[in-house]
């Protein structure tokens, strides 16, 4: 069964013949150019990537213009900056094609002191905190690598078109009553520069993006 891989893409071209080369068998990678000046979607067409180009800014516009793009029925979203191996992505597809759960992300496991910056893991695991609280799902890291079915996925109406889009998603989920679960991945120092978690202000712009979701869920 074919699974379609959206990767969020903004000046990757450094990293990204390592993670396509890293693609398992049965998995069509999605770059979605957010507006690239390094070359990045030439990159990704000579390593057999399907590209598409997103040019409304953020993670969110980037990942749900991948989504449109999948034909696959199920669809895994995942970093393009080198920080995980694709070739994990099966564990992570398995429980929804198994049937054993409806959403499935990967728990990032860093492989050296570098991979996480201390600010962004302190970010990510209130967050994951006041997520468990809000919906009950039962996570603890709110990463980009995860995989659920495409049509679901559209059905749930994430909104958010900015750093939000992955809680938003989670979300929506749990409240729709999908069985929400996680599997251990690796999690390596990106290539290259980061441009939101590796950065406080990146972080903060994340954190406030996340907590707009939450309220508005709230509300």
């Amino acid at each position: 069964m074919l699974v379609d891989v959206v990767l969020p893409c903004l000046d990757e071209a450094r990293a990204l013949p390592g993670v396509l080369r890293a693609l398992p068998p049965g998995f069509r990678a999605i770059v979605v150019d957010n507006g690239s000046t390094d070359g990045s979607a030439e990159v990704a067409a000579a390593h057999g990537a399907l590209v598409v180009a997103e040019a409304r800014r953020g993670f969110g516009a980037a990942a749900h213009r991948g989504l449109l793009a999948a034909t696959a029925d199920i669809v895994a979203f995942c970093d393009a900056d080198g920080s995980f191996d694709l070739a994990e992505l099966d564990r992570v597809c398995a429980p929804v094609r198994e049937g054993r759960a409806d959403l499935v992300l990967g728990r990032r496991r860093p492989q050296s002191w570098g991979a996480w910056p201390l600010h962004a893991r302190v970010a990510n695991a209130v967050l994951a905190r006041r997520l468990r609280r809000l919906s009950g799902a039962a996570l603890h890291d709110l990463g980009p690598m995860r995989a659920a079915r495409r049509e679901h996925l559209l059905a749930l109406g994430v909104a958010d078109r900015r750093s939000g889009y992955p809680l938003e998603m989670v979300v929506r989920a749990a409240h729709a009553g999908w069985r929400v679960a996680e599997t251990d991945v690796s999690y390596r120092p990106r290539v290259g520069r980061s441009k939101v978690t590796g950065t406080v202000r990146g972080t903060l712009t994340a954190i406030a993006d996340m907590s707009r979701v939450l309220a508005e869920v709230r509300a």
